[in-house]
């Protein structure tokens, strides 16, 4: 004989009412307890000076991991059997990670950079084919700002192994200017020393280096390199090249004009 569908429905009630609402405490719980086990670990990681992707992948792993296991939990009150239930989920993460290579090597070359720590942001960087200031370490791409003020993202696999050329926070500037070959050497490289340390751009350490690099056909070149701090390596440059030129024409210093001795031989 049909029971009634009221009768039905009151007979549900009776049998499973209690195990879904249950199953309901346990799963907001479970979510409440995730967000706070999160929150302690992420003030942990603040207090152990972590960087800061590190910490984020931290908070999500112990949250997802409280999720799941709550889940499994709730799904267990329920008298649902797991063992199906866990070999499809093992199955669908095998499909992913086949699916996701790209992205999870992206990953592990990221938590790499990360530990190993062979740059870190602020400093200047030359990897790849491209360089430019780090201004963000992320698990799957490092974000660079160049010069002019674009952004280059290169995934962290196409870092890891290899070379890498790390500058640092300040950068060294290579600047030329040739002189007469009849300049006295010891006044100009003394005017030029005297720039350099009017400069507010230039860094006292490390020592600018001033010298003469090489003897051209019509001048002698005097090599200037000072250590500037890399968010003023374009701008010390400039300023740089114009007090310079400026001081020398004030102590009429000649900086010479390229300059070629053409012969002509009449024939006999």
């Amino acid at each position: 004989m049909t029971m009634p569908p009221v009768a039905l429905m009151i007979d549900l009630l009776i049998r499973y009412g209690f195990q879904v609402l249950g199953a309901i405490i346990l799963l907001a719980a479970g979510l409440l307890g995730a967000r706070w086990i999160g929150n302690v670990v992420s003030t942990w990681t603040l207090r152990q000076h972590i960087e800061p992707p590190v910490r984020t992948l931290l908070v999500r792993l112990v949250r997802v991991v409280v999720v799941l296991l709550t889940v499994v939990v709730v799904l267990g009150n329920l008298g649902i059997q797991m063992s199906p239930f866990l070999a499809g989920i093992g199955v669908f993460g095998l499909g992913i990670g086949l699916a996701l290579q790209g992205v999870l090597s992206n990953v592990v070359a990221g938590l790499t950079i990360i530990f190993t720590k062979p740059y870190r942001v602020g400093e200047y960087i030359d990897l790849a084919g491209e360089q430019g200031e780090v201004h963000m370490i992320d698990l799957f791409s490092t974000t660079l700002v160049h010069p002019d003020m674009s952004k280059i993202v290169i995934p962290n696999r196409k870092i890891v192994g290899e070379i890498l050329h790390n500058y640092g926070t300040m950068r060294q500037l290579n600047l030329k200017v040739g002189v007469a070959y009849g300049t006295d050497l010891n006044d100009t490289m003394g005017l030029v020393r005297q720039v350099l340390e009017g400069s507010a751009y230039v860094l006292k350490e490390p020592i600018p280096l001033v010298g003469i690099s090489m003897l051209g056909d019509s001048a002698i070149v005097i090599s200037i390199r000072p250590w500037v701090k890399v968010d003023d390596y374009e701008t010390a440059q400039a300023e740089l090249y114009q007090t310079i030129v400026e001081r020398f024409q004030d102590g009429r210093i000649g900086i010479p004009l390229p300059q070629r001795e053409v012969r002509l031989l009449s024939g006999s």
